[in-house]
């Protein structure tokens, strides 16, 4: 036996902001859509795909690292105001849920 268990086993990512690994379930997923980053989660977007925490520090954290333009890949400068308001919004609907 190799010592690897296969119980519960998931697939992990690393969030662009905090640079934390967690499960892909806990993490929002973004793709790059001409000049601008745009939230996915469904993740069923094509394209190159990066993770991120759907909270406003680690999407702050990514955004002055311009971590978004080298993990996408994408040639220029991404507009964040999409993918800002998506997570504005889970984290005041996750506040309001009891």
């Amino acid at each position: 036996m190799s010592g690897r268990t296969h119980v519960g086993a998931c697939p992990e990512r690393t969030c662009l902001g905090c640079r934390q690994r967690a499960a892909k379930t806990e993490l929002l997923r973004i793709v790059a859509i001409k000049d601008a980053c745009v939230p996915d989660p469904r993740g069923t977007l094509p394209g190159r795909g990066a993770y991120l925490h759907p909270a406003p520090v680690c999407l702050d954290q990514a955004v002055r690292r311009r971590a978004f333009t080298r993990a996408l890949r994408a040639p220029g400068a991404l507009d964040t105001k999409a993918l800002r308001q998506y997570v504005e919004q889970t984290t005041v609907a996750e506040q309001a849920t009891p």
